[in-house]
């Protein structure tokens, strides 16, 4: 394959309308979040993610896990919890059975922030869905989004 055979330019052009949809859904619920609660996308994504978490075997998130969850590399995910811990919404403790793992919960203030953030959240997705649906280029794309099962975000152990 060269550089213009028209599967390679396929790609990328469905790339690029894929890059512009993701942006403009993360700008849009970026703002509403900001605007609403102080949060920003980042944040709110790892706060849902801890707050599914649950005591028991496998319950508790490794810090690799979250950041594959929320899509950071692993530092940028500590310092993500470092700046949320210093909002009192997280707190971190050392495991019972293992004193060199670490764990993160969200905190009652976290979560209290959440639920309330979680509506802005959800419309904001739906108008940027919606917003994005009106052009030709990117309506499959938004038709793909929306038939895409929840348990594709599930964090895997």
């Amino acid at each position: 394959m060269t550089a213009t055979d028209p599967a390679l330019t396929a790609l990328a052009n469905g790339w690029a309308a894929l890059y512009v949809l993701y942006g403009r859904i993360e700008a849009h619920i970026e703002r509403a979040l900001q605007a609403g609660h102080g949060l920003s996308v980042r944040e709110y994504s790892l706060l849902d993610v801890l707050s599914r978490q649950h005591d028991g075997d496998g319950g508790h998130l490794q810090m690799k896990q979250v950041a594959d969850a929320v899509v950071l590399s692993q530092s940028a995910t500590t310092r993500l919890v470092t700046r949320l811990e210093d909002r009192g919404l997280l707190a971190r403790y050392l495991c019972p059975t293992d004193r060199r793992g670490i764990y993160t919960n969200v905190s009652e203030a976290g979560l209290q922030l959440l639920e309330q953030a979680r509506p802005t959240n959800d419309a904001a997705l739906r108008e940027a869905l919606d917003e994005a649906a009106r052009n030709p280029e990117l309506a499959p794309l938004v038709k793909a989004v929306e038939s895409v099962d929840g348990l594709l975000l599930a964090p895997r152990g």
